[in-house]
């Protein structure tokens, strides 16, 4: 599915989210998977590229990110929540983990395919916590087409892969 114009794409979020929602109560609905990257590091400043810490936390703004991705996906059947190791993505997960008392597993972000692996074992709908050089890449691997590179500074990218053959993916953005 091709990218729509920027105004769109907010009235489309929560069609999107609407359908993922509806169509996985359904027997023979087909699996979802949500990628985002996490959200705004605290050693990062607006419009720069991010400094190289090791392992830093989320910034104020990430914070906010991280509970608008909770509320915005509640009602979106989440069964399984996956982070890396790093404390950035499993901080972005926290918000939604909480929210739906679920556990978040946690996959080593240089092992993609196992992320992919974990995804095809879950049981219905599934929340990915990324990078932005490891989120084109899980993408590819579900059999959808992958994404343009993702910006160091962006962070309000959020994909809907539909699992199938082939698998489509639809490119949203979202703001706290």
């Amino acid at each position: 599915m091709t990218t729509r114009p920027e105004g769109r794409r907010a009235g489309l979020l929560p069609l999107a989210l609407a359908i993922l929602a509806l169509g996985a109560g359904s027997a023979f609905a087909q699996q979802s998977v949500v990628l985002v990257r996490h959200a705004e590091r605290a050693d990062s400043k607006p419009g720069a590229a991010p400094a190289m810490a090791s392992d830093p936390d989320l910034s104020d703004a990430g914070r906010a990110r991280a509970a608008a991705l909770a509320a915005l996906l509640k009602d979106a059947r989440i069964a399984a929540i996956i982070t890396t190791e790093f404390k950035r993505t499993q901080q972005t997960a926290a918000p939604l983990a909480k929210a739906l008392d679920l556990p978040v597993t946690t996959i080593k972000s240089s092992e993609s395919a196992n992320v992919v692996k974990a995804v095809r074992a879950a049981a219905g709908n599934v929340l990915v916590v990324g990078h932005s050089n490891t989120i084109p890449d899980i993408i590819k691997a579900l059999g959808a087409p992958p994404p343009a590179a993702i910006g160091d500074d962006e962070y309000d990218n959020l994909y809907i892969v539909t699992l199938g053959t082939p698998s489509s993916v639809v490119r949203l953005h979202f703001k706290p």
